[in-house]
């Protein structure tokens, strides 16, 4: 038999997050919750580290400011070095009809 994973929407894991903050006790918390003390670990971590991005749900990627900024700029870097590459084909075309 397979057990089904629930599944909590983003208010519910905030709201969670805020107990944690007023609570000593994350096991019977988490008990009151019907969730695991290491679930709720899990979501003060994410909370902690990605603060409103957190919780964004499947196939969201999290990101810092940061880390948008530099996928942004290895993007750009990835494209500027095709263009190059393109340019000096074309530069290597030309060079040989030339002779």
């Amino acid at each position: 038999m397979t057990k089904v994973r629930k599944k909590y929407d983003r208010v519910f894991k905030d709201r969670a997050v805020e107990l944690i903050k007023h609570r000593e006790n994350l096991s019977e918390l988490g008990r009151e919750l019907g969730i695991s003390a290491a679930q709720l670990y899990k979501w003060r971590k994410e909370s902690a580290e990605f603060g409103s991005i957190s919780f964004l749900g499947n196939g969201n990627l999290k990101q810092t400011p940061e880390q948008e900024r530099i996928n942004s700029l290895e993007k750009k870097l990835k494209e500027s070095e095709l263009e190059l590459e393109i340019l000096k084909k074309v530069i290597g075309i030309f060079s040989k009809s030339d002779h």
